[in-house]
């Protein structure tokens, strides 16, 4: 039986495996896979952002909301926990304007191309469909 440590390697691999289940609407393998990566490296953040996409994609906003925040609280500087936080808080309904706000800040300073992408895509689909804004044209573009 191997060991713990030859594991430790497919970190990333056994991670990404996570965010495609929670894509895949397998929410059960996905808990596996973040609890495996988290076994593997426990002081890394990004198991516990995985865990906040699973719920964002099951639209358990608070729970959402609550693991990209305590992702930021150990990692204030985190891009992808701020820009799905931000994601998360413009569903909500009476924090709309909060995550506008993080995801303008995610599309103008994000050093991840990625990031970016989500964070003006996400502000797209507020202005579309949140807010209702008939004009549905990237306002928020800041390149």
């Amino acid at each position: 039986m191997k060991k713990i440590e030859d594991f430790k390697k497919h970190f990333v691999l056994i991670l990404e495996a996570g965010f495609v289940a929670v894509n895949q609407a397998d929410e059960d393998s996905a808990l596996k896979l973040f609890k495996a990566a988290a076994l593997l490296n426990p002081h890394s953040t990004l198991p516990h952002v995985g865990l906040g996409y699973l719920h964002l994609h099951k639209l358990e906003l608070k729970q959402a909301c609550k693991a990209f925040e305590d992702v930021l609280a150990k990692e204030p500087h985190n891009e992808m926990a701020k820009a799905f936080l931000g994601l998360s808080l413009t569903m909500t309904t009476d924090r709309v304007a909060e995550g506008e706000k993080i995801l303008t800040d995610a599309a103008a300073h994000s050093h991840d191309h990625q990031v970016k992408t989500l964070a003006d895509s996400a502000l797209v689909f507020v202005d579309k469909f949140v807010k209702k804004n008939p004009q549905s044209g990237p306002s928020h573009k800041h390149h």
